[in-house]
């Protein structure tokens, strides 16, 4: 199949960061785009989170995603840069994969798909989870951003006056989208400053 021919492939890794609602809600979305495949990786700390913060099981997330892998099989077909993927999203981003992309270590799967999307050349977004930051983290953001990745911490934008956490989350995955060209309809178009109130 060529590249033409084939959907738009999306790797896509839940971390031990609190905030896996971005990953779930992003994998709901990209599940309703059809020309759109689904890569999962879901860290063990990342399924304690699943049920901590959204009272979900790992079988309920994976059945979101249209191929998911076992974070310690590094012999898998994402592993390779052979596999031609679009790219990959770690929402969220803990601060031990930061530094294991950061630094290269490929240690698992997740780190290993990451430092294949980088050397090839991809796009890469870490939508790291830590507050404050560090020295480490600030340093592990800086060698990510140099190599080619973007660092996206999922800050809430206040500007279109969100009402809900729900439209908080997907106006940060609608940014998340437009770094890949996505069509979608997550949040409204900033049409500029209004005018103040005579």
């Amino acid at each position: 199949m060529t590249a033409a021919a084939r959907p738009t492939r999306l790797i896509v890794a839940i971390t031990g960061a609190t905030g896996v609602v971005f990953g779930v809600r992003l994998l709901q979305v990209l599940r309703e785009m059809p020309l759109v495949e689904t890569h999962l990786l879901v860290s063990e700390a990342g399924v304690l989170n699943l049920h901590q913060e959204l009272d979900l099981g790992r079988k309920e997330v994976e059945a979101l995603a249209d191929v998911v892998y076992n974070v310690r099989d590094v012999g898998a077909a994402i592993a390779s840069g052979s596999f031609q993927s679009d790219g990959m999203i770690v929402a969220p981003c803990s601060m031990k994969t930061l530094a294991a992309v950061a630094h290269g270590l490929s240690d698992n799967l997740i780190a290993r798909a990451a430092d294949v999307v980088l050397k090839e050349r991809r796009r890469l977004v870490l939508m790291v989870r830590e507050t404050p930051f560090n020295l480490a983290h600030l340093r592990n953001m800086t060698a990510v951003t140099e190599m080619g990745g973007i660092v996206f911490p999922p800050l809430p934008g206040f500007y279109h006056r969100p009402a809900t956490i729900d439209e908080m989350v997907d106006h940060t995955l609608g940014r998340v989208l437009d770094l890949f060209s996505l069509p979608h309809t997550l949040t409204p178009r900033w049409q500029g400053m209004k005018s103040p109130a005579a």
